[in-house]
């Protein structure tokens, strides 16, 4: 445990921050929440939105700690690395719509830095895993 305190601490902070940039969302995307998207409120609190994205990552560190535990070494560095240019894809479909979309540009630059910090997270976590050393079980 003490080992992944350093990480946890780092993605506890990351939440954090998204949670407070959530939080800012612009005055219209403020209304548009209020009036039409009243299932996106969660963003409306930093606090809700810090505790959402942490449970998110750590849904994530448990998935990626269960491929560094169980898979062999190759498969296990394969998985992260797939996962890493899954995020970055899923960076640029973020980047893509924050500027195709009226109704999502209208959120505000706090709001999207956000969503981009989000996938940085998860890259983060992937980075972890992909330069960590896998924990082998001895053989006597």
């Amino acid at each position: 445990m003490k080992r992944n305190l350093p990480i946890f601490l780092l993605l506890g902070a990351f939440a954090t921050v998204i949670g407070y940039l959530f939080s800012k969302v612009s005055w219209v995307g403020r209304i548009g929440i209020r009036l039409f998207y009243s299932e996106y409120g969660v963003f409306k609190s930093w606090w809700k939105s810090s505790l959402l994205v942490m449970v998110v990552f750590l849904l994530l560190y448990g998935i990626h700690w269960l491929v560094q535990r169980k898979a062999q070494p190759n498969t296990s560095k394969a998985v992260h690395f797939v996962a890493i240019l899954v995020s970055l894809f899923g960076l640029y479909l973020t980047y893509n719509d924050f500027r195709q979309d009226l109704s999502h540009r209208w959120l505000g630059e706090r709001f999207h830095l956000g969503f981009y910090l989000f996938w940085a997270g998860w890259i983060t976590i992937c980075l972890h895993f992909l330069f960590s050393r896998k924990n082998t079980i001895p053989t006597a």
